[in-house]
Order: C-alpha cells, then structure tokens, then sequence
C-alpha cells in the first residue's frame, strides 16, 4: 500500500487500533510531514538546564531541522532561540557548547547579547531602517524541573497540558536526588542508527523483546532471564500509555528492597540514604529508593533511560542518532562513579543494550523497505486497565505503550 496524498484520511487508513504499515517507516514524504508537525510546531526536549552552571554558557542543538541556542544569561534565567542571525539567515553560533558574552554572525558581524538582543551591526548607517528591535527569534520555551523544552510554533497547546500526567515521570527522576535537582555534566554520547527515528522510542518502552533481543544480558543475571522468558506471569513489571504519546515501562512491581535497581542495598551507601531521608524523611525516602527511576519516554524526543537521560535525533527518513548521558544526582556525589559505570554498561560503545537495540531497528528497516507489510500491534489489546489518573496500564510484555505511541502520533498528523 502506497498513498501519495498526505490527509487526515491518509493517516486514518495507516495507522488502525492493532496494526500500523510499513510504509510509515521508510516513505520520505512522511518523514518531511513529521519534521514540521511533530518537531517543528510540537513541544521538543532542547537541553537541560545543568548543562549551563555559569553565566555566559550556551550550548547548542538541532531538533528536527530546526537550530536552537540556548543561553544562561547573567541574571540567571536560561533562553532559547533559533540559532539564526536575523540578517541573511545564516546559522549564528558552530560551535556545541562553550561560554561567551555574545555572539557574532560569521557573515557579516551581527552581534547578538546572551538576552538575544541585536548589539551591533556593523556600517548601519547603509540600511534604511532601524535594526534595534531585530533580535533573534524566541520560540516558545519552557523548564519542568530543570528539564527545558521548545516549539518553533508561535501558539498551541502549553507545556503544562503538553507534558500532562507525565510530569509525574519527570519527578520521579528527580526526587531520587536529595537536592531535587539533576546534573548532566558527564558528557554525550552518540550512537547512530540506520533506521527510522519512531523505532526508537517505541523499542524503547516495548516489554515483550526485553528476554529475547536482550538474551547475552539476561544470561548474565540468571535469575532475571528465568523470570523474562520462561513464565509470563513471573514478570512483575507493568506497561503504561500515560498519554499525549508519553509511555512506560515500570519495573518497580520485580524489586523487592530498596536501591535493588542500583545493584546495591542501603547498607552499602549510607551517605546518600542518610540524605534522602534527611530531604523527604525516612518513610517516603524508602519509598522513592525502592521504585526507582522510570524508564519511560517524553514524546516526540526524551527518553528518561532509569539512570541515564537519551534524546532521539531524526536525520533521514532511515537514518537516527540516539544521545545519552548519565542521570547524576545533585547531592549525592558518592554515586558519581557508580552511575557513570552502570551507563557504559547499559548504553555505552561496548554496553549489552544499545548493539543489541540497533541492530534489530537496522534490521526491521531493511525488511521494511523491501516490502509492503503491516505492522501488529495487538498483544494484550483485550487485557487493558484504565487507573483513576486516565493512565493505561497492562502486562509488561503487552503492546499498550506502542499503541499509545501510534494514535498520538495520529492524532498530532491529523491536526
């Protein structure tokens, strides 16, 4: 099946309750459609707000095609922009990240401040219109707890209503730092991907590959490959569709003690238990060490990776970049190196997950470009439970998160 028209009814036959095509993965028409609905008009993850300590830091990232610049002005407050100067056009700021005072277009020496302000434009006196309101374009930006988001759409839906139930993620992430606050300092790391971008948050929060794709790291934990592979209803975990395309794997359900998901137990790093309880008291500090962090993914872009944050970057229609760093917690440096192990282990060049995760997206995009097929998508389908918050939520191996994932992403296509 192949439909040239990009329409609401376009979409509609494509994308059914249990089955999405094939030919959402690989048409190039499709791919330049989610460019500018998904990651041009939509809210997007740009940075996060410990990625700039000091005045004067910017860093710089592409979303989409879009370039943005983001900047710690002097009296703290962290700015986004479209890294474009507003004379010709040209893109402002090469460089990834650094500290500068302002920012000078190599073209023809506009100058712009940290507040985005036009500070100098050299010979003026040759334009016939005054420049001093011509400041770099703004896009709608906003910070849920250090984590900042933009659009590129000048209206729409706000980040609140945006991020909707999942916010309770995001603080999940952050409330195991005595601080409340994350630091993503370590660096990133980059891995790219032969395949469609939408592969990789959907195998993100998939439960059912985990104990066949993954099968080297869960030999490596005996105990777990038995409870992923030989009994279904051994498996503990949960998935969920949180809505507006936010999904989950929860695996707080399979740990029976707290910090299980650290590889350790309290005894063994008092200094940071001491911490949490000094912060939340003891009571609600077990409660946080013990259900850990979440693995779930912030749509279109963010995935909170449990101890690691990743970002999802689009190329081409068959070509991605997945990003990640570690998740370091303000005020318990004595984890530092711990975490910084176990995301090598995880994610890194030579980790068990990230060759396993790439090479099956690779291989899905070949069969897919080869062919004409339909996509399933309904394990668990009749087994389903809406909770009082409106969450979604079935058996961890069930296909919940990837059907939530599918009618968002109709819903956004459609308009």
């Amino acid at each position: 099946m192949r439909i040239e028209r990009l329409s609401p009814a376009s979409y509609r036959e494509l994308i059914q309750p249990d089955r999405v095509h094939g030919s959402l993965y690989t048409e190039p028409y499709v791919f330049e459609d989610e460019l500018d609905k998904i990651f041009s008009r939509g809210w997007v993850f740009v940075a996060h707000d410990s990625e700039l300590p000091n005045p004067g830091d910017y860093i710089t990232r592409t979303v989409g095609r879009q370039h943005y610049l983001v900047t710690r002005a002097p009296d703290g407050a962290v700015n986004v922009f479209i890294n474009r100067c507003q004379h010709r056009g040209n893109l402002l700021c090469n460089k990834p990240a650094g500290n500068a005072r302002n920012f000078t277009c190599p073209y023809h020496g506009w100058t712009y401040g940290l507040g985005g302000e036009l500070q100098d434009v050299p010979h003026a006196g040759g334009f016939q219109k005054d420049w001093g309101h011509h400041g770099l374009e703004v896009p709608r930006s906003g910070n849920y707890r250090g984590f900042v988001f933009a659009s590129a759409a000048h209206d729409g839906i706000s980040l609140d209503d945006y991020l909707g139930r999942a916010k309770e993620l995001i603080d999940r992430a952050c409330d195991l730092s005595p601080d409340g606050k994350l630091r993503l300092t370590a660096g990133w790391v980059r891995h790219q991907y032969d395949a469609n971008w939408k592969m990789l948050p959907e195998n993100d929060t998939d439960g059912y590959h985990v104990g066949f794709t993954h099968q080297s790291f869960m030999r490596a934990i005996r105990s777990q490959y038995d409870s992923f592979v030989s009994d279904e209803k051994q498996i503990k975990g949960v998935i969920r569709d949180w809505g507006n395309g936010h999904t989950e794997i929860d695996f707080a359900g399979g740990y029976t003690q707290p910090l299980e998901w650290l590889g350790t137990g309290p005894d063994k790093v008092p200094d940071y238990v001491a911490a949490m309880e000094k912060s939340y008291g003891k009571e609600r500090a077990t409660e946080l060490m013990r259900l850990g962090p979440p693995h779930a993914c912030i749509w279109p872009n963010l995935f909170l990776a449990e101890m690691n944050i990743v970002i999802f970057q689009p190329l081409k229609v068959n070509q991605s970049v997945q990003w990640h760093t570690p998740m370091l917690l303000e005020g318990a440096p004595g984890l530092d190196f711990r975490l910084l192990r176990q995301s090598e282990g995880a994610l890194g060049p030579a980790s068990f997950l990230v060759a396993d995760d790439a090479s099956i997206a690779e291989r899905a995009q070949q069969a897919l470009e080869a062919g004409d097929p339909w996509c399933d998508l309904s394990r668990g389908l009749g087994r389903e439970e809406t909770d009082a918050r409106g969450v979604r939520t079935s058996h961890m191996t069930d296909e919940t998160s990837n059907r939530g994932f599918w009618q968002h992403y109709l819903h956004v296509m459609v308009g």
